[in-house]
């Protein structure tokens, strides 16, 4: 293998995520590069692999490659070992924190290393901040109070420099001594400039929050403490590197009483005691962990644990496990008492064994009810200037009560239970309940008549269906029509037996019977009944059809209802049905002007529980959104038990709408637990969007936390394509986050999950997000292998415009790579797909439009290759076209890129013109127009006029060298 493909793989593996993969990776280039006794290049290796080795979970191997390299810079010195000096002296400081966490490694050792580390910083003029700082971690780990506070001291003022560690790192250090030492406000102080800042180093912003957790709690800021922990974790979890700090999140969770979460991380991670990265980190995880399993009530539950060594794969207790870790915690303690000469490590766990649940239980889920979510709210002042639709202050009409009446004394038997009827009808179920029970009382014992024996077995039957017992109610049903036909009154015997085909559409299996009965008795009725009589068989059998989907029989049977309903009750309910009905004809605004007309019916007829079926119909159709979220507010505020899922999904939906995420999370959290509670099917659904609210709201770490638990559900549930689809969604937030790796390894399983033919333009576009993902971390190599493969599988789709974008950002990416080999290539493979296009759909915008990027990007790789003349030949016309199609940006860069290449091949004459004029057309302070007044600069001083030159400079604020 040539020199040059050896340090591709190098700047490649460089690229990889940190783990297994990339260890085995730069371990396989380091065979190499030792077999070909290339010095620089082995040098290099190892350089990369004390980083990788470390952040990886073996930093054990980063001693051997550190010594390697130190000893070798030492002995032999080369030119190219300068490049890496800044290298080496970095990685002392790695060295000293790593030899701390091995009690096999003498304090003599470390000691002697911090020495040379000093003789070195000293010589090379640096400062000795980061000399200080770890000479502090060292006093510290010992246990050694009066020299960790000096050396604390020395650290905080001595000056800082390039050697120093992190914006993020140094803090994290002084939040953790300042948590032991009692001072949590300075600590939380200290830390928020930091986190408000922007951090880039591979330990934070994680690292740092982990060390707040403590001061978080005992300052009493517990949301704080919530949202570190949350967001910390996250980071950490794919990490085997940072076991130590997993160990201080169990430990969270068992202080704040979230047993159930700490059980489930210390199971989740179990495996990885078995590999720890050093035997610090193990000790800390097995204290940790032992502390939080012996406050799970039940011990005789158990986890599972994997097999390692001779210890096969089982079962194992609760208690028998706690046991187990607390005896590998306290023995690695006595091993670094041993080594440090005091017990100061084992008091330390000690006190991290003996941890339990302190102060008010804290509350960690993202997808859990928090406070009480408002039916009704008004605007405040921020929320009116803000883009989103404003809420509006909502009067909730109240229901009409029932008057106060007296169940009349003297009433016989019949007028009771005509009261009765009325009280129903009036859906007054509570009046009704009360002059049945006082016709119970008074005649129950009584002879009654067979029509009052009938009559009571109609309200026997309305009080079976609202005790939910619809079977008992079919039975009651069927010997009142029997009683009815008996006593020769067919009208009444017709009228329940429209209310028992009502009843029998209500099962799961179409049911012959129900519309036979329905529809027998509403003819009947048509000619028989009286007017709300009438009304009502219409309206129940609309009802029946419905039931059977029968959607057009449906509105027609309404229709008939709604014209003889005089009864208020009656004609909202009948409304109410007919707007159901319309909502599944898919006629919207028929559904509208009916749910509208619903709503105000049940208004005026003051019924709570048609008030609130009623409004949330309006909603689910209102086209303002903020006339929706009201009248979600006025059906929650008279729904029943029933109707507060549907109402709290449609409120959080029309919140969406209007552009309200964060209070739309309330809403759908709130859904998520009544879901759960009831043990309802449907809440991983509802997970996908309250974190799909979360995403919108920009509460990135919540929106994680939900998707994850939304995959999960509908892993469980088996529904393949609705998880892929929420993995996508997850991708895209872990990419928001800046978690790039984990963003990959989910695009990478969808890819996967996306075999088939059926999915391979699916596959084709996760692929290509793959690629940007890539593309826009700056590991270009790696993008343009992803875009490649993209390219090669919508190819197999078919999709041969999708195919050329794929090919002329992978060729863009391996451009940007150093592979000019790779990046020629693609060109060619753009090239003939260009033509291809050309030839079937020239004029096509979207044809246009790809075809002219191409060509930009053919240009720009020929370019790399020193070929500027073909290059410009691939412009020729390039801008003219993508202005065609008004692409006006993208015009100005080929442009742009147009008189660069004049400039590169000496014709300062030709780019004068072009970069004159496509200088007029820009933004004066944009990024192009920088560039394209630096380019024209450059073409008047090679021109000789550099006065000229010299004031376009001044004019856009560049320097000569920009």
């Amino acid at each position: 293998m040539a020199d040059e493909d050896l340090w591709r793989m190098l700047r490649q593996t460089g690229e990889m995520p940190y783990g297994v993969g990339q260890i085995a990776a730069l371990e396989q280039l380091l065979r190499r590069a030792d077999a070909a006794d290339d010095r620089h290049l082995a040098f290099a290796v190892r350089i990369q692999g004390i980083t990788t080795y470390i952040y990886g979970g073996e930093p054990a191997k980063s001693f051997v490659v550190f010594a390697w390299c130190l000893a070798e810079f030492d002995k032999d010195p080369q030119p190219y070992h300068q490049r890496y000096a800044q290298h080496l002296l970095w990685h002392f400081k790695h060295m000293v924190n790593g030899m701390l966490s091995f009690p096999e490694v003498p304090l003599d050792r470390t000691h002697a290393v911090l020495d040379d580390m000093e003789r070195r910083y000293r010589e090379g003029g640096h400062s000795l901040q980061a000399v200080y700082k770890y000479r502090y971690r060292v006093a510290d780990h010992l246990g050694d109070r009066e020299q960790a506070e000096e050396w604390y001291r020395k650290w905080l003022t001595t000056p800082r420099d390039q050697l120093s560690d992190c914006a993020g790192c140094d803090p994290t250090t002084q939040v953790n001594h300042l948590s032991r030492t009692g001072r949590h406000d300075e600590a939380v102080a200290l830390a928020e400039p930091v986190l408000s800042g922007r951090l880039s180093c591979t330990e934070q912003p994680q690292g740092i929050l982990t060390a707040l957790l403590p001061a978080y709690l005992h300052s009493g800021r517990r949301d704080e403490a919530r949202n570190a922990h949350r967001e910390a974790y996250r980071r950490h979890r794919g990490s085997i590197a940072d076991l130590w700090d997993v160990s201080e999140h169990i430990e969270f969770c068992t202080l704040t009483g979230n047993e159930a979460r700490a059980l489930e991380i210390v199971e989740r991670h179990l495996d990885w005691l078995d590999r720890a990265p050093s035997p610090g980190a193990a000790m800390h995880f097995a204290a940790s962990a032992a502390a939080a399993l012996r406050q799970v009530d039940d011990q005789t539950l158990t986890v599972h644990r994997r097999a390692f060594g001779e210890r096969p794969a089982g079962e194992v207790t609760l208690g028998v496990l706690a046991a187990e870790l607390a005896e590998t915690a306290t023995g690695i303690a006595a091993r670094f008492d041993t080594r440090n000469g005091n017990s100061n490590q084992s008091e330390g766990i000690a006190r991290r064994l003996a941890v339990t649940p302190v102060g008010d239980h804290l509350p960690l889920s993202a997808s859990l009810r928090r406070r009480p979510v408002p039916t009704t709210r008004t605007a405040t002042a921020t929320e009116a200037v803000s883009e989103a639709v404003p809420p509006r202050e909502v009067t909730v009409p109240e229901p009409r009560r029932s008057a106060e009446f007296v169940v009349p004394a003297e009433a016989d038997a019949g007028e009771l239970l005509a009261l009765a009827e009325q009280r129903w009808s009036a859906h007054d179920r509570v009046g009704m309940r009360a002059v049945l029970a006082a016709f119970e009382e008074r005649f129950g014992e009584a002879e009654l008549s067979p029509r009052e024996r009938a009559h009571r077995g109609e309200l026997r039957a309305a009080e079976l269906v609202d005790a939910g017992d619809l079977t008992g109610a079919v039975t009651v049903n069927r010997t009142t029509m029997a009683a009815y036909e008996e006593l020769s009154d067919p009208a009444r015997a017709q009228v329940v037996a429209s209310r028992l085909g009502a009843l029998l559409a209500q099962g799961e299996e179409p049911d012959e019977e129900a519309y036979a009965l329905a529809h027998t008795a509403a003819d009947f009725l048509d000619e028989h009944g009286d007017a709300r009589q009438r009304a009502a068989a219409h309206d129940r059998l609309a009802v029946v059809l419905a039931q059977q989907a029968r959607w057009p029989e449906a509105l027609a049977a309404s229709e008939r209802a709604a014209d003889g309903a005089g009864d208020p009750f009656l004609a909202a309910r009948i409304a109410l049905h007919r707007a159901h009905i319309l909502e599944q004809l898919d006629d919207e605004d028929a559904f509208r002007a009916g749910a509208e007309q619903a709503h105000r019916l049940a208004q005026e007829a003051g019924v709570p529980e048609l008030i609130a079926t009623a409004a949330l119909a309006h909603a689910r159709v209102a086209q303002d959104p903020a006339e929706a979220v009201a009248a979600c507010d006025e059906s929650l505020a008279h729904a029943g038990d029933a109707l507060l899922l549907p109402a709290r999904v449609t409120r959080a939906r029309a919140l969406i709408a209007a552009q309200r995420a964060d209070e739309a999370v309330e809403d759908f959290a709130e859904a998520v637990a009544l879901c759960v509670e009831r043990g309802e099917a449907g809440d991983a659904y509802l997970r996908w969007e309250l974190a799909t609210a979360y995403r919108v709201a920009g509460r990135l770490g919540e929106a994680a936390e939900v998707a994850e638990e939304a995959v999960t559900g509908l892993d469980r549930l088996g529904h393949q394509a609705d998880a892929d689809a929420a993995r996508h969604m997850l991708a895209g937030i872990y990419q928001g986050l800046g978690e790039i790796d984990a963003a990959l390894a989910l695009l990478d399983r969808l890819a996967e999950n996306l075999d088939g033919p059926d999915n391979l333009p699916h596959r084709a576009q996760v692929l290509e997000d793959a690629g940007d993902i890539l593309y826009q971390a700056d590991r270009d190599a790696a993008a343009g292998q992803k875009f490649a493969a993209a390219a090669s599988a919508y190819q197999l789709a078919g999709l041969h415009l999708d195919e050329l974008r794929a090919r002329r950002r992978e060729a863009s990416a391996y451009l940007y790579a150093n592979e000019t080999a790779s990046a020629l290539r693609a060109v060619e493979a753009t090239d003939r797909l260009a033509g291809e296009l050309t030839a079937g759909a020239a004029d096509e915008p979207p044809v246009i439009y790809e075809v002219s990027l191409a060509a930009e990007t053919a240009a720009r790789v020929l370019a790399g290759d020193e070929r500027e003349g073909e290059a410009l030949d691939r412009l020729a016309g390039v801008a003219h076209r993508l202005r065609s199609v008004e692409a006006f940006g993208e015009a100005a860069q080929v442009e742009i890129l147009t008189g660069e290449l004049l400039l590169r091949q000496g014709r300062p004459a030709e780019a004068e013109p072009v970069l004159r004029e496509v200088l007029g057309g820009l933004p004066p302070e944009s990024r192009p127009a920088s560039q394209a007044a630096w380019l024209l600069a450059r073409a008047l001083d090679e021109l000789g006029r550099s006065a000229e030159a010299t004031d376009l400079r001044k004019q856009h604020g560049l320097d000569h060298d920009h």
